[in-house]
Parts: structure tokens; sequence; C-alpha cells
């Protein structure tokens, strides 16, 4: 008489206990643990610990699924205080100095006989009959000397520092980006002809501006952020060689750039900021298109 091999029901593989059941995702595995959230039997690789013991990675995911992800007010994702744009930036600009200090062979004169500085910079002729209209944004990442890298780069880190983790990165980043474009613009439309201007300030101020209008959104003391703002400006006035154009130019986009996304309806806000930041960049290359036809 031959033996016959006897197969396991479903659901009782060969090997368990009373009381153990194989893990779905792993049928050749056994065990008596459960998910807390479906009580289905799961291997230790396939639990997780939850708030209440623990639930199957299936569950896990479906819950992160359903649950809302908490947003600031702005309504970029809420992730903590991390930031990675503004050092960013910071390395960027730094790293511009570093090579246009070298072409030149000064740390203090670097804009005098660096070829990358020549290219870059803003100045109204090369925009307007060379069409070299990228001199509006690049300007913005190069500075005279590192007094004026300094003063940006320490502006930027504090108020990237607050501003990065409520805006978001792609917030965060476009109103740095079409701030610094304003600024261009600001110097491209009423600015001086033959001068050459360069640096941050307009991306740092239209922070500034944003800083403000974040504060008057939460109803805070806007006190201490007007008072960094004025203090800005009147250095703006009184110190030699800083262009007020572009400082005012970046405040003012900034401000109203910022007004737009944490004013927008929350209902399809992503959308309507995303409506915003397209429109001011609109808007500015439609100015540079009017000014260039004025100036030939």
């Amino acid at each position: 008489m031959a033996d016959s091999p006897i197969t396991p029901p479903p659901g009782d593989p060969i090997g368990a206990r009373p009381g153990q059941e194989a893990c779905p995702r792993h049928p050749d595995r056994v065990t008596g643990l459960r998910c807390t959230r479906c009580e289905r039997p799961a291997c230790p690789e396939c639990l997780r610990e939850a708030s209440v013991g623990y639930q199957c990675v299936d569950c896990v995911n479906e819950g992160r699924r359903t649950t809302r992800t908490a947003r600031t007010f702005v309504g970029a994702e809420l992730t903590g205080p991390k930031t990675l744009v503004t050092p960013l930036l910071i390395a960027v600009n730094v790293l511009m100095f570093v090579i246009t200090a070298v072409q030149s062979g000064s740390l203090v004169d670097n804009a005098r006989g660096s070829s990358l500085f020549q290219a870059l910079v803003m100045w109204t002729p090369a925009v307007a009959i060379e069409d070299e209209w990228w001199r509006l944004v690049t300007s913005g990442f190069l500075h005279f000397g590192p007094a004026h890298l300094a003063l940006n780069m320490i502006a930027l880190y504090v108020l990237g520092r607050d501003l990065e983790p409520v805006f978001g990165r792609l917030r965060f980043t476009a109103v740095y980006f079409v701030s610094m474009l304003g600024g261009g613009v600001a110097v491209y439309l009423f600015g001086a002809t033959l001068s050459a201007v360069a640096g941050a300030s307009g991306a740092v101020y239209g922070l500034m501006g944003a800083m403000l209008v974040a504060v008057l959104r939460l109803k805070l003391s806007p006190g201490p952020a007007l008072g960094v703002i004025g203090l800005n400006v009147v250095l703006s006035f009184t110190l030699p060689g800083i262009s007020l154009l572009g400082h005012l130019g970046g405040l003012v986009i900034g401000a109203a750039l910022t007004a737009g996304l944490v004013y927008a309806p929350a209902r399809k806000r992503d959308t309507y900021q995303a409506v915003v930041i397209a429109g001011a960049v609109v808007l500015l290359v439609v100015l540079v298109f009017v000014r260039t036809g004025q100036l030939l």
C-alpha cells in the first residue's frame, strides 16, 4: 500500500501551531502576531509600530493615504525647520565670488578683470542691444567685494531660515528668483543706462517684503519687520554705490507676489498660486520688452 501525501487546508500551513496562521505577504511564514487594525496575521517583518500596538504595512499605507497632511498657512507641507534652498543659494553666491576673485586676481576688486563678471553683470546696453536678457537674473549672483557678499549672505541666511520652512522649497525659490528678476527689471526700467549693477540685494529685499506680508497675514506685530526694512532702505539712500532701484524693485515684487500666495483661497490653492507666480513673471517680461522698444 502506497503512502499518499496529506495536503494541509488553506490557512493552516505545515509547521503551524494552534493559534498560528500564514502571513498573507509571506505564505511560507507562520505567525501568531496580528495587525491591531485589520486583525489579519502578519509576520514581524510586515508589522510597524503604531500609537496602539502594531499595524501591518497595508494598513499603514492606507492610513497615510487617508490622513490629511499638515500644511502651513501658505500651503507648504509642514516638514520642520530644515532648509535646503537657502544654504544652496549661499553656496552658489560664494562660488561665483570665488571664481570672479580668481579671474581678477583680487579679493576686493573682483569685478575688474573677471570675464565671468563682465558677462553676467546687469548692464542695460547689453540687455537692450545684444539681447543678453539673462543679465537681469545672473547679476543677482555677483558681488562687488567680500563685504558686499557677506552682508547679503547674512541677510539671506536669517530670512531664509525663517521663511523657507513656512513657504516650502518651491514657493520660497519662486519668491527669491522673481524678486531677483524684479530688482533687475527695476534697474532696467529706471536706472542709469551705463551703470553696471550686481548683487543679491533685490532678492533679499524681496524676502523682506515676503516676511512683512507673512507677518500681516498671521496678524502679528509688523514692527520688527518694518524696522528691518526701514533701516535697510535708509542705508540704500545713504551709502554710496548702492542700487536703490534694485532694492525697491525686489521689495515691491516680493511683497506683491507673497500677498498672492498667502491670501490664495484654500480651495485650489496650488493652482491659484501657480497662476500668480506665472503672472508676475509674464508682467516683468512684458515690461522688459516695452523698455527695450523705448531704448532702441
